[in-house]
């Protein structure tokens, strides 16, 4: 997945300093689920952590921890919020979100416990976002027969198309109903470090939770994912137990216990390859590399309107782009089967690899183009090499 012209899914272009850093972190084996067996690993993910928390906007009594990825982030954000909010004694909650949602938010909230038809799966708008008119009337809604919203869940980058929910607005609608509101930034979040991905994320400081992946657009080696919550008190009392076998461990004033604010309680060191990578490269490397991903979904856009038999479906966000092949001579139904038929034939080709997806209940096909090492002309080959293969 980090090679230069792997454009499926969401690539993993790592870095070979957070590959030598791993390494380390293997090698010497520190325990990172506590202060008492881990100082050292703790501070390192204190300092990081709160590297991220301002780096995104969030307020100085933010704070979170790393885990292995998305699924988990977003799982730990969830479980805290189902722990503030049944505080109040709701047995039961409902959850909503887009069509366009991660597959992970609902097995994280099937995980929880949250009965299919306690998720509000609303249909997203024309630009593949969370409706906030439509979202506010099926709050009304549930309120009317007795149940009770609970969680908004918004998203920053779609896996399908890039796109972002309307943050600042569902930040006003959640607090204006009293909801939680957490954030799937697992593929986009990073891109808040650039101008045009700050403007595009505004509101995502506004977050009660959110789920990050370093080891998507931060350019990590496989597994680092993160969750923030505005509020790092919340994940340590949805998280925390003391067992008698924990006793001294839980002595040290002060200590921060990772193994309190998540799942895991045996833990390794994630920190440490985002701190030496940052540390390395600098931030400026970072933000040339995000910025880079979105010039070059850009240049794909604009080769895919030149070429003329092309469909753009989802405009380059976020460095995404989905497009449909156009073809008179071919049915609708034909161009969809069509689709993952020419994503076997570039694998068989073996210069690059893309897939396909579903918009509006039609085929298309989507590149994701965050690989900083990846050239334009290496785009625009992948899209020749497909009109080819496409006429046949």
């Amino acid at each position: 997945m980090d090679h230069p012209r792997f454009f499926a899914f969401v690539p993993g272009p790592s870095n070979f300093v957070g590959a030598m850093a791993d390494a380390l972190a293997a090698g010497f084996n520190p325990f990172a689920g506590s202060w008492f067996s881990g100082s050292g690993p703790a501070e390192l993910e204190l300092v990081v952590v709160d590297w991220l928390r301002e780096l995104l906007g969030f307020p100085e009594s933010a704070g979170g921890l790393f885990v292995s990825g998305g699924s988990v982030a977003n799982l730990t954000g969830l479980a805290a919020a189902r722990h503030a909010l049944r505080r109040d004694g709701a047995p039961d909650g409902v959850v909503y979100f887009s069509d366009q949602t991660h597959s992970a938010v609902v097995r994280a909230l099937r995980i929880l416990g949250f009965a299919d038809d306690r998720m509000r799966r609303l249909p997203s708008d024309e630009n593949f976002r969370l409706p906030v008119a439509e979202l506010r009337a099926a709050i009304a809604e549930d309120r009317a027969v007795g149940r009770r919203p609970l969680l908004i869940v918004a998203n920053a980058g779609t896996t399908n198309t890039g796109a972002v929910d309307p943050l600042p607005e569902l930040a006003s609608l959640a607090r204006r109903h009293g909801l939680w509101l957490h954030v799937d930034g697992a593929y986009g979040a990073a891109a808040a470090l650039i101008p045009e991905g700050k403007a595009m994320l505004s509101g995502l400081e506004e977050a009660d939770s959110l789920a990050l992946d370093p080891h998507k657009w931060l350019f990590q080696p496989f597994e680092i994912g993160c969750t923030l919550v505005r509020e790092a008190e919340v994940l340590k009392d949805a998280f925390r137990i003391l067992p008698e076998y924990l006793q001294d461990v839980h002595r040290l004033r002060d200590a921060v216990n990772f193994c309190d604010y998540g799942i895991q309680l045996t833990r390794g060191c994630r920190a440490l390859k985002l701190w030496m990578s940052l540390k390395v490269f600098g931030l400026h490397a970072f933000r040339q590399a995000i910025a880079r991903g979105f010039r070059l979904a850009e240049a794909a856009e604009r080769r895919l309107q030149a070429g003329g038999c092309w469909e753009i479906v989802s405009p380059a966000q976020m460095a995404v782009v989905c497009f449909r092949y156009r073809d008179p001579a071919r049915t609708p139904e034909a161009v969809d089967r069509l689709h993952p038929e020419l994503v076997e034939r570039m694998i068989a080709d073996g210069y690059a690899v893309l897939t396909s997806t579903v918009l509006r209940g039609r085929t298309v096909l989507r590149l994701c183009t965050i690989n900083p090492r990846t050239q334009e002309d290496e785009v625009e080959q992948t899209i020749a090499r497909l009109e080819r293969l496409a006429r046949g």
